[in-house]
């Protein structure tokens, strides 16, 4: 498996001290182990010449989950089902997979006529895919490269807008942008499941604003300790198990966390 394939999953909470990570949905040897395993793929599209700057594809992979988590065809029960809602269910039942993959030219065109969505940034584009079974992934996905994902921002970028969610990275881990992708996607999701429903539909009537951006050591620090959520990896790929790789620092859940 290539160190870019991001089937990490992160934990679902804040560390404690230094102690072991609370059992959840993300963490080593949950029960989620024992349920069917699901794959969320991610697709970006990546041509020579024109590749995405970095961040903008990160921003725009954790926009491009949040788009399918609050997709109505992801909503719903019984009679009221969406399409993609079962296996949405069933996803986030057993460990939530991440996937990262590359397309251009006759790729891209291939990918994007299977169902999903695709979301777009200042110039990056991510098609995002219903999950699929661990081993079971359509034929146009499963061929594309994992690899080649690696992007540059051409410029530094521009301070955070402060009033709308940031996902912060870990300024002491190197991480392949494919990997970041994801580490990123796992964060607005941890985010998502945190807020109440008017927040969510505040947060998507403001088409799922955020800002990628990499913590300085001190803020990192503060961060990790303050009560938001903390992406923590499983160590499949790239860095050692239990990294903290993203912090979801969203205003509502910031918030929530200042004393009366």
């Amino acid at each position: 498996m290539s160190t870019e394939n991001t089937q990490d999953a992160p934990q679902d909470s804040p560390p404690e001290g230094h102690g072991a990570p609370p059992e959840g949905p993300f963490h080593d040897e949950s029960p989620r182990d024992e349920a069917p395993q699901f794959v969320l793929p991610l697709v970006v599209h990546i041509e020579k010449t024109e590749p995405p700057a970095r961040t903008d594809a990160l921003e725009t992979a954790a926009r491009a989950v949040l788009v399918i988590l609050s997709d109505e065809r992801s909503l719903g029960e019984g009679d009221d089902e969406g399409e993609w809602a079962r296996v949405m269910r069933d996803w986030q039942d057993a460990r939530i997979r991440k996937v990262v993959r590359r397309a251009r030219g006759a790729e891209w065109r291939k990918a994007s006529a299977l169902p999903g969505i695709t979301v777009t940034g200042k110039a990056a584009e991510v098609r995002v895919f219903p999950p699929v079974p661990l081993d079971g992934w359509p034929k146009e996905l499963a061929k594309l490269q994992v690899s080649g994902t690696d992007l540059d921002d051409p410029a530094q970028p521009d301070a955070p807008d402060p009033l709308a969610p940031v996902l912060w990275l870990n300024p002491e881990l190197a991480m392949s942008a494919g990997k970041t992708m994801a580490q990123a996607g796992h964060a607005a999701q941890l985010a998502w499941w945190e807020l109440s429903e008017g927040e969510r539909a505040a947060w998507r009537e403001a088409d799922f604003a955020l800002s990628v951006r990499t913590a300085s050591p001190a803020g990192w620090r503060e961060l990790t300790v303050a009560g938001l959520p903390v992406v923590r990896d499983a160590g499949f790929t790239e860095i050692a198990p239990g990294s903290c790789t993203v912090v979801a620092d969203h205003p509502s859940l910031r918030a929530r966390l200042q004393p009366n």
